[in-house]
Parts: C-alpha cells; sequence; structure tokens
C-alpha cells in the first residue's frame, strides 16, 4: 500500500482508501470492508463477537479472524442456548480442537457467556438491546483522522464491562468492551477518508435497537452511572 495524504489512511492496490490496520492480508481487508462498524443486533452475532474479542486478548486479530469457522463449528455457531449446556467433556474437547485457540480459562469463559446471554434475555428481551443501551451519543463526537485518534477505552466501554461482568460474563474488560464497540457499530471508527466510513454511518442510521424494557432500566441504571443510550432521551437509534 502507498500512505494517502491522510494520516492514518492508506490507498490500496486497487486505489481505494482504507484504515490503516487492515492492509497486508485480503481477508483482514474484506473484514475491513464488509463487517467491521456495521451495525449488528442479532444476539447470536453478539455472543460470537463478545466471546471472539475475549478469546483475541494477547493476539493479533487477524489469528482470531482467521480461525472464526473453527471457533463457530467449535462452539454450536455460537448458539449460547447450545453452548450453555456444554459441561466438563465438551471443555476437554474444546482444548484438544487445533482449529481454535485452545485456553482453558477462555473456553469456559466463552461457556459462562453462553449462559450469562441466556440470563440477559430473559431481563431485557435481548443482549443487543443491553450492549445498545451504552452507544455513545453521535452528535459532536470527533471522526478520527489517525491512530492517535482512536481511544483504547472510554467512559461507555468501561460501563458496558462492568454491566457485563454485573450480568455473569468473563473476559470482557473496558478494553475488550472498546474492541466491541468498533466492530459492532456502537461507534464509528473508521478514519477520516476512509471509503467505509460514510456507508457505516448511513448503515447506523437505519439501525433499530428495541428499547429497554422500563424495570430493566431502572434496575441497571446505578450500576451505569448515568453512561449510555438509555439515558439521553432522542439520542437514541429508536428514536431518531
Amino acid at each position: 500500500m502507498v500512505s494517502d495524504e491522510r494520516p492514518g489512511v492508506e490507498r490500496g492496490a486497487d486505489g481505494t482508501r482504507r484504515c490503516w490496520w487492515c492492509s497486508g492480508a485480503d481477508d483482514y481487508t474484506a473484514y475491513h470492508d464488509d463487517e467491521w462498524g456495521r451495525p449488528v443486533v442479532d444476539d447470536v452475532r453478539l455472543y460470537e463477537k463478545l466471546c471472539l474479542e475475549g478469546f483475541q486478548s494477547g493476539l493479533s486479530w487477524l489469528t482470531i479472524l482467521r480461525k472464526r469457522e473453527g471457533f463457530r463449528r467449535a462452539f454450536a455457531g455460537f448458539d449460547p442456548e447450545a453452548v450453555a449446556r456444554f459441561g466438563d467433556a465438551d471443555v476437554e474437547r474444546l482444548l484438544g480442537d487445533a482449529g481454535i485457540v485452545r485456553h482453558r480459562g477462555k473456553i469456559e469463559a466463552a461457556i459462562d457467556n453462553g449462559r450469562a446471554v441466556l440470563g440477559v434475555q430473559e431481563r431485557f428481551g435481548s443482549l443487543a438491546t443491553l450492549v445498545w443501551s451504552f452507544e455513545p451519543p453521535r452528535r459532536g463526537r470527533p471522526v478520527p483522522a489517525g491512530q492517535g485518534d482512536i481511544p483504547a477505552v472510554t467512559p461507555e466501554s468501561s460501563a458496558l464491562s462492568k454491566e457485563l461482568k454485573r450480568q455473569g460474563f468473563r473476559f470482557v474488560g473496558p478494553t475488550t468492551a472498546y474492541a466491541a464497540m468498533q466492530s459492532l457499530g456502537l461507534v464509528n471508527d473508521h478514519l477520516h477518508g476512509c471509503h467505509v466510513r460514510i456507508a457505516c454511518d448511513r448503515d447506523r442510521r437505519d439501525v433499530i435497537v428495541p428499547p429497554l424494557p422500563c424495570a430493566a432500566l431502572a434496575s441497571a441504571m446505578p450500576a451505569w452511572g448515568g453512561v449510555g443510550r438509555g439515558t439521553r432521551g432522542d439520542e437514541s437509534p429508536a428514536a431518531r
């Protein structure tokens, strides 16, 4: 790739300008163009992403991306009901599966997270409803021009991490939570000049997330500390 005039944006061999981090691999470029930053409201995909972000800790995302199909086979397509039934024999099976990252703590966390998803669905209606309630305000958010403009942690990711842990999730620290927010479209961190940024903004305008049930909102608000979509009235996607 050849550096573009905007720092952090690079022009590929096809002449298309993209964020710097996806250069050098076709599968990484496809992930950047077609997935990263596109809003996700499907609970299975949300659960998968939270688990894979946890598995990625200490590794490159490209490593996880190239093992994603192996993870899907190993974890029953990330169907939370199926994974929630996994037991000790499944943990041992997964530890012997070369198609995934064989880390006992992360494997056990993914199983626990499947059980946590079921609890969230019972209390909040869906995992999407809970996760998207931590979307930051869209108005006034600066457009990043380079790598240095993108944070690793935000107040919203810290609050999301805290709430997910309260709901029984594991391997969901504030940095992991922010990486998930980026990939799931809760924020648009495609750089200024990246060809995908406008498309992601359009997709985010169109996303519809069910509002939090009043009872669930009332119980969760003290833990959130006033951070998140549930406290912003007409800032919510459902209200736009």
